[in-house]
């Protein structure tokens, strides 16, 4: 393939146990490392050396103990904004995600602790945007019940807007400080947001000077329709879930023809498909540890979820049996092939069984790919998706840690940069550099320009 003009992007999603629900188990894996800072301080720094554009922490606001067989790494974690902090204080120029649920916090609070953020980390900090997508939190904030989709994001409208404002409350030059006259702050640079809504009144301005990159880059997830405004009106970046490349193209190029009617270019919007490579040296050894990690699944084998994914009804089968007839699944077009090709793929044969098909959809129950290969196969579906716009980059999910991301780093990285598809140094030091995200001017100070002209 010819090299492209554009190159990837890559950031961490942390999963600290592994992505794969058994990754945990592995004699080589790290169970604690959550909670172990000198742990998550070594694998920000590695992949600060790989020059990875980001970390990232999703966060959850409710947990019990039946997620442990199958979402591990979910379970339980730090709270973002503390941890990002932490890990700011260990790094120089890995951009840092920190993620904020807009349904149970207030704008004035987000606005001031990632202002904070982008000070304390050099102008590294992005907020992930996220509504919450777990009813139970509602019971952990005094509600009686989790809001719809549409009124979840009704407020997130509102509340991201309010944000961006208290960003820009003071100017850039505000501060005087002039010892002689004893002026610190130009008063006429500082404006009160004074914003009455639907959901919000906030008066500002906020008590933090204006973040280090003005405006924070924002991003979000989500495939609703609702989510995907939200990401055309604001996100810098939108992290997705698509397994197949053509239905990922559809996404990609439909969200970026929404950005025309808000003003912006579809370089200001990159398009982060999670990605669960599974690597090793040769092709065979990838496949042993898939191999490994499928029969450390901890699981009763219940079958129905997976007969919906397919559009066939596999319950009652015999598990080792071959798979029935795709041709009787009432999935639309070539869908449950495609589906049932990804774990062909994954087990390196074509007869799979039922057992191996709900391996691969065990492991993938976050909906992100897995890819099971050589460093050369890997790199290859990746600059596939890449140059055929399905992505702009990946959001990488390592099976298991911190080997899965060691050998990612190792072995896959030099392959992107060989093809001239990554980065072998960061080119700036923020987060809005490492995506070629200009400084925007000042809302207020664009305002107050306009009028007097």
């Amino acid at each position: 393939m010819s090299k492209p003009e554009r190159q990837l992007h890559l950031g961490l999603f942390l999963f600290s146990t592994g992505y794969h629900p058994a990754g945990w188990r592995l004699p080589e894996a790290r169970v604690d490392g959550a909670f172990d800072p000198k742990f998550l301080h070594r694998v920000a720094q590695k992949l600060e050396e790989a020059k990875f554009d980001f970390f990232f922490l999703g966060d959850a606001l409710a947990s019990s103990a039946d997620m442990q067989h199958q979402f591990p790494s979910q379970m339980v974690r730090l709270e973002p904004f503390t941890m990002i902090a932490n890990i700011a204080a260990v790094t120089e120029k890995i951009g840092l995600i920190v993620t904020a649920n807009t349904t149970y916090a207030e704008p004035y609070h987000i606005a001031r602790l990632t202002a904070s953020l982008d000070y304390l980390s050099g102008g590294r900090t992005a907020w992930n945007v996220v509504t919450g997508a777990d009813t139970r939190a509602a019971l952990n904030f005094s509600r009686e019940k989790h809001w719809d989709n549409a009124k979840r994001y009704d407020y997130a409208d509102e509340f991201v807007k309010i944000v961006k404002e208290l960003w820009d409350s003071w100017e850039d030059d505000a501060f005087v400080r002039d010892k002689a006259t004893g002026v610190l702050v130009d008063e006429s640079k500082v404006h009160a947001i004074r914003h009455v809504g639907d959901h919000f009144s906030v008066k500002g301005p906020l008590n933090v000077a204006r973040p280090p990159q003005g405006q924070l880059p924002l991003l979000s997830a989500g495939t609703s329709e609702r989510s995907q405004e939200l990401g055309a009106q604001f996100s810098n970046a939108v992290f997705t879930g698509q397994i197949l490349i053509e239905p990922a193209k559809e996404f990609y190029a439909g969200i970026k023809s929404k950005l025309a009617k808000y003003g912006r270019n579809p370089s200001e919007l990159s398009i982060l498909p999670g990605l669960v490579p599974l690597v090793g040296k040769t092709e065979e050894e990838a496949r042993a540890k898939y191999r490994e990690l499928s029969e450390l699944l901890v699981t009763d084998f219940n079958l129905a979820p997976l007969s919906g994914r397919i559009g066939i009804d596999l319950t009652g089968l015999p598990l080792d049996g071959l798979l029935p007839d795709l041709s009787l699944s009432t999935h639309p077009g070539d869908e449950a092939r495609q589906l049932v090709g990804l774990a062909q793929k994954a087990s390196g044969h074509d007869d799979i069984t039922i057992r191996e098909l709900f391996h691969y959809f065990a492991a993938t129950a976050r909906g992100h790919l897995l890819i099971v290969g050589n460093p050369e196969q890997i790199a290859d579906q990746m600059e596939e998706w890449f140059v055929e716009e399905a992505a702009d980059g990946f959001n990488i999910c390592p099976p298991y840690m911190p080997g899965g991301l060691d050998l990612f780093v190792d072995l896959i990285v030099p392959v992107l940069q060989q093809r001239g598809l990554f980065r072998t140094e960061y080119e700036g030091s923020t987060f809005r550099e490492h995506f070629g995200l200009a400084r925007p001017d000042n809302q207020f100070a664009k305002k107050g320009a306009l009028q007097g002209s």
